[in-house]
C-alpha cells in the first residue's frame, strides 16, 4: 500500500487527503500515518504547511490548488528512485497533500 501511495505522489500534482484516501480506500488517519512512514523511511520530506509566503506574488495564487491549506511534501531522491522503477522522474517532484 505504501508503494501505491509513493507512486501516486511521484506522478506529481496536488492531492487532497480526501482524494488520496478515497483512491487508496483507506481512512484519512491511516493515510497520514502512511505519509509519516514514507517520511521516516526517507522517501518523503515535509516542506512546510502552506505556500502563503512563497505564493503571494504569483498571479495564479487565487486559482492554484497548491495555495490551499495542507501539508506540503516533496519526494526525496531516494523516493524518486524507488518510484522510478515504474515512473520516470526528472529531479524532485513537489506535491501538496
Amino acid at each position: 500500500m505504501l508503494h501505491k501511495l509513493l507512486d501516486k505522489l511521484a506522478a506529481g500534482g496536488v492531492h487532497s487527503y480526501a482524494d488520496l484516501s478515497r483512491e487508496l480506500d483507506v481512512s484519512e488517519g491511516l493515510l497520514e500515518q502512511m505519509l509519516i512512514d514514507l517520511e521516516r523511511l526517507g522517501y518523503l520530506k515535509r516542506v512546510g504547511t502552506d505556500c502563503e509566503a512563497h505564493c503571494a506574488g504569483c498571479p495564479m495564487n487565487n486559482v492554484c490548488a497548491a495555495g490551499r491549506p495542507g501539508q506540503i511534501w516533496t519526494l526525496t531522491e531516494k523516493g524518486g528512485q524507488k518510484a522510478g522503477s515504474r515512473i520516470s522522474l526528472e529531479g524532485e517532484k513537489h506535491g501538496r497533500v
